[in-house]
């Protein structure tokens, strides 16, 4: 079992840092699934943090990668998938936004429900707000009729317990390195937003299973950005739109409906 994640700051530096530490003491504790190694991308300069953190011994291989021009959030990760790949890749590959924190390791309970389930392309914690309220990051199928009703009626959640989503939020992800190979990684050509839902939409239709681990819990603040600035909100809205413009969004949406007829769901 090897994991390795991959972080990328965008101005993110005292988050970044909190993080490799948690992560560091995973891997002191000897903690089952603890990184291997981690590819930590800036985004944007930050050579005061890049001189720290080369400057630091990490019990776990720490690889930097300097962007020269800003990349969108899945060619961020894809890059850093390929450079694991060059290295000698890991079994699974997590994909971790620098916001998110725990109190309990929550990669081994990951790794177990991988490990359990050959058909896994991807296990995913629950994610708590700072107060340790659920988030809603496990998701139906984006549709315009269920985005108006969700929006305009107020914010509800989609997925019980015993439910099984059709997509989760990518602020924290283990996914089998096989499986991210197979489908290409994340699609490059959405900016910031969707790239989840279509990464879990495309591991779905070729095969593999989301999988939740419910004894893993993480905190994740959730920003929420295209809520309160209209450049993040012009962005969501145009990846949507390419969203419903994909066949990945137009053939998992019939096999869906297909599944459900069948079993009688309305």
């Amino acid at each position: 079992m090897s994991i390795t994640a991959s972080i990328v700051s965008h101005g993110h530096g005292h988050l970044v840092s909190a993080l490799l530490n948690r992560i560091a003491a995973l891997v002191n504790q000897g903690e089952r699934g603890a990184p291997r190694r981690v590819l930590l991308t800036f985004n944007q300069p930050e050579s005061e943090l890049l001189a720290a953190l080369e400057g630091q011994s990490w019990p776990f291989e720490l690889v930097l990668i300097s962007n020269q021009t800003v990349a969108g959030f899945g060619a961020n990760h894809n890059r850093a998938f390929e450079r694991d790949r060059a290295l000698g890749a890991g079994t699974a590959f997590a994909v971790l936004n620098p916001d998110v924190r725990w109190t309990a390791n929550p990669f081994a309970p990951l790794w177990v429900a991988l490990e359990s389930d050959p058909h896994a392309g991807c296990a995913y914690p629950i994610q708590q707000d700072a107060h340790g309220g659920r988030q809603d990051s496990e998701r139906l199928l984006p549709t315009p009729w269920r985005l108006l009703r969700r929006y305009g009626v107020g914010r509800r959640y989609e997925i019980d317990g015993a439910s099984t989503p059709d997509w989760v939020n990518g602020a924290f992800m283990l996914l089998r390195s096989e499986a991210f190979a197979q489908v290409g990684g994340f699609d490059e050509s959405y900016h910031m937003y969707c790239e989840d839902v279509d990464l879990c939409l495309r591991l779905q239709l070729a095969g593999w299973r989301l999988a939740r681990a419910d004894d893993a819990v993480v905190e994740h603040a959730a920003e929420r950005a295209s809520h309160r600035q209209p450049r993040h909100l012009l962005w969501h809205l145009r990846s949507l739109l390419r969203l419903w413009r994909s066949s990945a969004w137009r053939e998992y949406r019939e096999r869906r409906g297909a599944d459900d007829r069948i079993s009688g769901v309305r």
